[in-house]
Order: C-alpha cells, then structure tokens, then sequence
C-alpha cells in the first residue's frame, strides 16, 4: 500500500464526493465517518492511520469524505445535506468503486446514517457494525441517556470560540488530552476537515436527528460496539441500539474515549475482523425500510358519477399517466394501483413527500383533488407487492388526510431532518387498526 492512496470522486446527484480505496481482501468494507472528516490527512495522522491500515488488512477499505466536508464538495451551510441524500453519496461511491455488497461500518454520527442505509439497501450490505453510535441526538423522557438541549448548546458554543484549536477533546478522547502531537493533531484534523460554518450548521443539523424507529428494520448482522465510559455518547445509547436491531450482538469495551483512533484501537478492530471474516453472504431479505405513498382522487364516485363512464374513463386514463410520470421523476416505484389511487414506495422519505406534493398540485390542473399519505416503515416483500403493518399505516393516514393534502406520519418527518419540507401538526390521535397513538402532521405547501 502506497503512503498517500489515490483520492478520487464520484458525481452523486451535482456534488463530488471523494473517496478511497485500499487493501485488499475477500470482503467490502465501507466506512462511514462521524461528524467532520479529511480522507487525505487521515493518512498523515499517526493513530488514524494505523486504523485505516489494520482495517484495509482483512478487507478492500471503501471510505469518503461526506458532502460538505474534507476534500468533497462544500454545500451551503443553509442547504445541508439529508439523510436521504447522504444514502446516496453511499451509492455512489460504491458503485464508483465497483462494489455490489459491503459491510458498513459506522462510527460516531456515521452510525445512523449506517443504520438507515442498512436498513433501506439490505442487498447492498452484507453486515454493519456500529461503534460509539446513537439513535437519537437530543434527551427525551424515552431517551434519557442523550444530551440536553443545554448541553448541545455549551457544544456550540465551544464550536463558535474555539475552532481552529482544540475543541471537546477532554469529552471525545480523554485519555489523550495530556498528549500534545495528539492535541496538534486533532485541531488540524478539525480545520482540515470542515469550515467553522460548516462544523456548527452540520452540529445542529445531528441533534434533531432520531433513527429510532429504524431500528427494528434492520435485518442484516450487526455488531454494536460501545466503551463503557465513552463520555460524548452514553453506553446506554449503545445498548439501546442493540436491544432494537434484531440478533444483534453487542459489545461493551473499556475505556471512556469516544473518537475511534483513541485509546485501545486494538481490541476495537479485533473485534470487528473477528466478526467480518466470518459473516457469508446472505440471501436478499423478504423484509425492507420504504417510505409508502398512498394517494387517492377525492370523491371519485361523485365525479364519475357526473361524467358518465367513458368521460370518467379518459379521466383516469390522463390521472394514471400523470401520477407515473411524476413517480419516475421522483424515482419512486409502482406497486400497484387501487382503483382510483396509487400505492407507491421509494427508498427516501424526502423524494416521497415531494412526490406526493407534486402529485396533489398537479391534479388540480385535471380538475380533480388528491389527497396523499406517506409513512416510513419496514414492509413485507411479497413478489411485486409489498405488505405488512407498515402498509396499513400508510393507508390509515391517508384516510385521515384533507383534499389537496399530503399527510405523513411523524417517523417521515423524524427521518427528513434538515430537507426543508415543512409541517404542521394535526395532533396525536387512534389510527383504526393500529396500536398506540399517533402523532399525524401536513406538509406545508414549499
């Protein structure tokens, strides 16, 4: 292996992301970094490399430098990138690198966007493990063990004063905060790997992410790795992820150092070659995250009342043909249509959501109504249709919804953090058929 491995980039939608690729190996691995990144002074980093290195050892090392920041491209702080988005620069470097299925790794804020990538592409991931992640970034009655808002905020504010030096080392990697080349180290890492602006906007866009009801979808094989004292990321968040994800294996490491390269890296990546090398590739699972669109014509029966059964036929006919145009666009799927409506799946919660505001506008100019319901969930895989609790609950919502409304449950909203759609809550109520309560919210016209 060369000292300095060939950066290159790959085009994922109008961003270049940069990646490389070292070692060799009978498996794929990607890793998926935290917060802030360089992949090239990665290399220059002592302790970073002798990660990347023992990684690369036992596997083809697939790694990258998010949109925003390292050598990619930078974004507007105003326009940061959505989980939906970011799964999309994962496919794209690696089909860049030629890579069908691989195992993620995700480390730190990686570790959800891991989660969901696992979760929503369980063919192209053949294992994922997880250190020092979370499912949630911000407290709540339910998730104790998070950070407050008062906490995150003394985090930005440390961003704001201290960027360009060391920020947070003694919480992310005390055992180091007596050693000054790994201090240096770490504040040329920050500056390298993100502007100040940047670092702050990305910081506040990871507290408001919630992952948690992912969890449940993931069906890969998983190992969660947590140090005990880890001080940034509770070891109960660890816990709880492994508790989520069916099978999971969790393992609780010593130490209280949050940053992968810090404290004892051996036991960590022993731990995870021992559990690479022995997974087999597993057949394509019958279960999978999808975000499911329901749409239907408002009144149907009243209007083709009115029109006669052939002039209700042509209606259709042009409704049909628009609603699969604007689902190609928005790269959705077709399952199947429901007499006057559609069921529809697509592998992001965004580019649903903006579908179905499409779809409703849209209509208007057919001299009809749409009404449309979006939920995220797992769905059962049963030949070209899909099915299960999921499905259901996207069919209640839509029962729920108003003419020319798009209404989604409050995972879609969790999930699109940070894309600029906008919603207006309808309060929490009974779904029929559907344990629990549930919060159902409207997305404001864009």
């Amino acid at each position: 292996m060369s000292e300095f491995p060939v950066t290159r980039y790959v085009c994922s939608g109008d961003v270049n992301i940069a990646y490389q690729v070292v070692g060799e190996g009978p498996l794929d691995l990607l890793w998926v970094p935290g917060w802030v990144s360089n992949i090239e002074y990665s290399w220059e980093e002592p302790p970073i490399r002798r990660f990347l290195k023992r990684l690369s050892s036992f596997g083809r090392l697939i790694f990258f430098d998010k949109r925003g920041t390292g050598l990619s491209d930078r974004v507007s702080d105003s326009a940061l990138p959505t989980l939906e988005q970011r799964m999309d620069d994962v496919r794209a470097v690696l089909d860049a690198a030629g890579s069908e299925r691989a195992a993620i790794l995700g480390t730190s804020e990686g570790s959800v966007m891991s989660i969901v990538f696992a979760a929503t592409f369980p063919e192209r991931t053949t294992a994922l493990v997880i250190f020092g992640g979370f499912a949630k970034r911000l407290w709540a009655e339910d998730y104790p063990w998070a950070p407050t808002a008062g906490q995150r905020q003394h985090f930005f504010d440390a961003i704001q004063r201290g960027w360009g030096g060391v920020v947070d080392l003694d919480t992310l990697a005390p055992s180091s905060i007596g050693d000054e080349r790994f201090r240096e180290g770490w504040a040329t890492y920050l500056r390298r790997s993100a502007s100040p602006g940047a670092a702050l906007a990305l910081a506040r866009m990871n507290t408001s992410i919630d992952v948690r009801a992912v969890l449940p979808a993931v069906h890969v094989p998983t190992l969660v790795l947590h140090r005990t004292g880890d001080l940034d990321v509770n070891v109960a968040e660890g816990r709880y992820i492994a508790r989520h994800i069916d099978g999971a294996k969790f393992v609780e490491l010593p130490g209280n150092d949050h940053l992968f390269y810090a404290g004892d890296t051996d036991t960590l990546i022993d731990e995870v070659e021992e559990f690479l090398t022995g997974v087999r590739h597993t057949a394509e699972r019958e279960r999978m995250l999808a975000t499911v669109l329901f749409t239907d014509i408002v009144k149907s029966t009243e209007i083709a009342a009115d029109l006669g059964d052939r002039r209700w036929r042509d209606l259709l006919d042009r409704h049909n043909s628009f609603v699969r145009r604007e689902i190609s666009r928005f790269n959705g799927r077709e399952i199947k249509t429901t007499g006057d409506g559609f069921l529809v799946t697509f592998d992001g919660p965004a580019r649903a959501v903006r579908c179905a505001l499409a779809l409703c506008h849209g209509a208007r100019a057919l001299g009809i109504d749409l009404r449309a319901g979006l939920h995220t969930g797992e769905c059962e895989i049963m030949g070209n249709d899909v099915g299960g609790v999921s499905v259901h609950i996207a069919a209640r919502v839509v029962a729920e919804a108003n003419p020319s409304e798009v209404l989604v449950s409050s995972t879609v909203r969790d999930l699109v953090i940070g894309s600029g759609l906008r919603f207006r809550s309808r309060g929490k109520g009974t779904l029929k058929g559907v344990p629990g309560e549930w919060e159902l919210l409207a997305v404001e016209n864009q």
